[in-house]
């Protein structure tokens, strides 16, 4: 059951990594199936959304379209799309088809999430795209988050950042500065309850673990040899617990204290249920993801200054970073023809394009966007290397998932010293695999 729901959950983090591309009920056979009496060699794409109109109105699966446009131009082949809906598999997730599909060399080119990643990678049925002419322009944190083995087995078209949306009018109105520290955001919280905000944190069950990370990995990724020791954890010379105790502590004292509502984070979906309180006014902190910010259909209206900030953390503000990928099977039938084709769908020419129709951060440090105002804070952060990473597929341990289970039941109020051995017991099992 837990691998189950932990896959359900990494599959969260790809819908938000490609923001709704699941198929839209398109049923056109040449959406997904190229002419058979095209010359050109084939490439089959399998994701969890299919080819549309360039003109579409999901301007990020119209990113997507894009961008394999100019990639089918430039290497003069034809990519065909293989689609995952529900409706096709049933009982499985989308992790499971793409780890069957993967083993089964039905595919050539993948979009993975980083557990997925991790375990395929790990199985040596990943290509090595390090050799890729465009990998050389690629942001550290994608070499740290899609390496394993000392291999760059996936490469993304963004990188998916998480922060706190606050309502800077309430700060304001109450004299606090946007907090940088633990510290500050528990003081920021306790004049806010004493003045009738009965809970300052709108939170739901999906997002809580940001907090976590925060805490636990920012001297891991801003501070000494992080490659040093996420090879120490996975030799078990450090334990989790060194780590993760912090987060979850800082965790626990948001809950005591009220300013976290866990019987109602518990059963909360991400957004819905903290949004009215957001928007009314009533609640001044909530977290999501950046792509909140850009669609009036969440964040990105608001009738007060809004900002979005990093965690707070021992060095500053702390933005998290989830990473899915692009990926080519090693045993590929076409797995040459798909590594030209990602090569060129990484290319600063196409990346540029991409983010510049879906408002993302790019995975090459060659390529900026032009974030709505209230995004500024946690771009500068980013920008200037300072961040943690919530989903790694360089750790044997499974990252975002397993810390979402375990943070629920620490809202049901699981002991943290429960919560800390729960993540320990997973690196045992890992080392002895």
């Amino acid at each position: 059951m837990m691998i189950c729901m932990k896959r359900w959950i990494s599959a969260c983090l790809t819908a938000l990594a490609v923001l709704s591309l699941a198929a839209c009920g398109h049923e056109d056979p040449k959406n997904l199936i190229p002419d058979e009496k095209e010359e050109r060699p084939t490439v089959n794409l399998f994701s969890p959304m299919e080819k549309s109109d360039p003109n579409a109105e999901n301007v990020a699966r119209t990113a997507l379209d894009l961008t394999v446009a100019m990639a089918e131009e430039a290497v003069g082949a034809t990519v065909a799309y293989r689609t995952y809906t529900a409706e096709n598999y049933k009982d499985k997730t989308y992790d499971d088809v793409a780890f069957d599909r993967v083993n089964s060399n039905m595919d050539d080119l993948y979009l993975l999430n980083p557990d997925t990643i991790q375990a395929l990678g790990a199985e040596g049925k990943l290509m090595d795209l390090s050799g890729l002419d465009n990998a050389k322009n690629l942001r550290e944190v994608i070499r740290i988050a899609n390496t394993v083995d000392e291999k760059l087995v996936a490469i993304p078209q963004e990188v998916v950042a998480y922060g706190l949306f606050v309502n800077v009018d309430l700060f304001k109105q109450y004299g606090l500065a946007l907090p940088e520290t633990p510290e500050e955001f528990l003081e920021c919280c306790r004049v806010f309850k004493e003045n009738g905000i009965e809970t300052p944190i709108g939170a739901n069950r999906w997002w809580l673990e940001t907090f976590v990370f925060a805490q636990a990995y920012a001297d891991l990724y801003n501070g000494g040899n992080t490659q040093a020791e996420i090879a120490e954890l996975n030799s078990g010379k450090r334990r989790y617990s060194d780590y993760m105790r912090s987060g979850f502590e800082f965790l626990q004292t948001l809950i005591s204290q009220g300013y976290i509502d866990a019987q109602k984070a518990l059963v909360s979906e991400a957004i819905e249920a903290e949004k009215p309180d957001f928007l009314a006014g009533k609640t001044p902190i909530v977290m999501a993801y950046w792509g909140a910010a850009n669609t009036e259909t969440a964040y990105g209206k608001t009738d007060f200054e809004m900002q979005v900030i990093g965690f707070p953390s021992s060095r500053g503000q702390m933005p998290v970073l989830s990473v899915t990928g692009w990926a080519v099977g090693a045993n590929a039938e076409h797995r040459e023809n798909a590594a030209r084709i990602l090569d060129h769908m990484i290319s600063d020419e196409a990346l540029q394009l991409f983010s510049e129709t879906n408002r993302v951060i790019s995975p090459s440090k060659n390529v900026s966007v032009e974030c709505v105002p209230s995004l500024a804070p946690l771009n500068d952060r980013i920008e200037a290397g300072v961040y943690v990473i919530g989903s790694n597929a360089g750790m044997k341990v499974e990252q975002w998932g397993n810390t979402c289970l375990i943070v629920r039941e620490l809202l049901g109020g699981t002991p943290v010293e429960e919560c800390i051995a729960a993540f320990d017991k997973l690196q045992d099992e890992a080392l002895n695999k």
